[in-house]
């Protein structure tokens, strides 16, 4: 049987400034890890056997109707413009339009060069791309908008990084790619045609309610206000929130040196690039404001009135902070069991995470505890949290289902860093049972899960993963 996709591509109709045309290259000997069976039939992909699946999800083999571009974009790196990125190690081969009507790109990450790769090698190790097939999907399984991981595939060649590693490729599907750095890179060409031509592309394709550019920037503040808020509620961290890492579509892209906090603490950051914290933890919402400015600035450029589109601009950026403010506080809110809006609620969040930050308390675990009242054993000194606790039962008696509220709201399982690192470790030596039982456990993290209550326990002392790595 062979592996069928019925590809409806759109943004490979568009001009050839926005994409270079570059056919994944071909590898020694490539044998199936993964495939998201789930993400297919939602897809409407036909499976092929193994072998043909391992081909094709290799790039040795391009599924029919599949046209291969790497996309086009520049971005902010840590602040400093650079102004030629683009696909540097991915293609895109097409999109597909799914059961639910939704149009999704699928892309191949690791497959080899192309004119965007500045001298690298195009390649992924097998590290990488199992940590983004894990928390991607677990991402998707905790509620997060994201993209998605349908197929992992083992290259049979080495990819030379620290040293020596196992290749591989990763099959991710998107909503799009479209990134703020692909409106960057037109803006500041100053190749206007194509900045309308890909705005209008854009509203099109995620935001047919949006009203010209203003009303494009207004629906992607709106996105990622929403975007950020979640992942500040389970305790991730980004760890490279570049413009050119930041989806127009409000969902969760690139998937590098991410990690997911264990003792808590709102400057945490794991990223081994990250040496000043410009992307810690609590920063992240001043950057997702930041990244919109960006946008915003490169909107600008195609306005015949400019005068009245900086200040619509401005308007809609300022108002960002409240937003994404407004969306956390419903979050924790939640979080705490609290669903009716009170004067005091924010305090009594803050006073919260205050303590857990002194208490050494975990992040996940002090939350799922809250539902069973346990969550004094988090804390290095539980009297802490018992002064907290006492106003914050009295709330709760204005709630009607707070424990209910709690539980929908506090994972039990989230992809624990040390995990992950094993998870690695085991693959590279042969041994995908680790990385298999985290995909099962992960898809369903608002379970207990009993049987598999060890994935909950944070890090020994010397488990702890104190840096994480993009893998390029």
């Amino acid at each position: 049987m062979t592996l069928t996709i019925h590809f409806d591509n759109t943004y490979a109709r568009l001009p050839d400034a926005f994409f270079a045309r570059q056919a994944p290259v071909p590898v020694r000997a490539p044998k199936m890890i993964a495939f998201n069976d789930d993400l297919a039939k939602l897809l409407q992909i036909t499976p092929g056997d193994v072998q043909d699946m391992a081909q094709a999800f290799a790039g040795n083999r391009l599924p029919t109707g599949a046209e291969p571009i790497a996309q086009l974009y520049s971005g902010h790196q840590f602040g400093q413009y650079n102004p030629q990125l683009g696909d540097g190690r991915a293609v895109l081969l097409g999109e597909t339009v799914g059961t639910d009507g939704v149009r999704r790109d699928i892309q191949l990450k690791g497959s080899g060069p192309t004119p965007f790769s500045r001298r690298g090698d195009g390649r992924a190790w097998l590290g990488p791309v199992l940590r983004e097939y894990v928390v991607s999907e677990a991402m998707h399984a905790l509620g997060v908008p994201t993209t998605r991981a349908l197929a992992a595939v083992e290259t049979g060649e080495t990819v030379f990084r620290e040293g020596p590693m196992p290749g591989a490729v990763l099959t991710r599907v998107a909503s799009s790619h479209l990134r703020v750095g692909t409106f960057q890179v037109f803006a500041a060409r100053g190749q206007l045609d194509s900045l309308r031509r890909l705005t209008e592309y854009a509203i099109a394709r995620h935001y047919p309610e949006a009203d010209g550019s203003m009303g494009l920037l207004r629906a992607v503040r709106d996105a990622q206000a929403k975007l950020i808020a979640q992942w500040m509620s389970v305790g991730f961290i980004h760890g490279v929130m570049n413009t050119d890492n930041c989806s127009i579509a409000g969902e969760t892209i690139d998937y590098g040196p991410c990690a997911f906090m264990d003792t808590y603490h709102p400057n945490t950051v794991y990223s081994s690039i990250d040496r000043m914290g410009r992307y810690a933890y609590s920063n992240q919402p001043d950057i997702a404001v930041w990244n919109l400015a960006q946008l915003a600035t490169s909107l600008i450029q195609q306005m015949d009135d400019k005068e009245a589109a900086v200040e619509e601009a401005t308007e809609i950026v300022h108002s960002m902070p409240e937003l994404l403010r407004q969306n956390w506080l419903t979050l924790f809110r939640a979080k705490i069991g609290l669903t009716i809006d009170e004067d005091g609620d924010l305090e009594l969040v803050t006073d919260l995470l205050k303590r857990m930050a002194e208490g050494q308390a975990d992040f996940t675990n002090t939350f799922r505890a809250l539902g069973s009242d346990t969550a004094r054993d988090q804390f290095v000194d539980p009297a802490s949290y018992d002064s907290w606790a006492e106003g914050w039962r009295a709330r709760l008696e204005r709630e009607a289902q707070p424990i209910d509220v709690m539980a929908a709201a506090n994972p039990a399982f989230i992809p624990r860093n040390h995990r992950v690192e094993q998870m690695i470790q085991a693959a590279v030596q042969g041994d995908y049972a680790p990385f298999h039982r985290l995909n099962a456990v992960l898809a369903r993290p608002y379970d207990d899960q009993d049987d598999d209550a060890d994935l909950k326990r944070p890090p020994a002392k010397n488990e702890v993963v104190h840096a994480t790595f993009c893998g390029t």
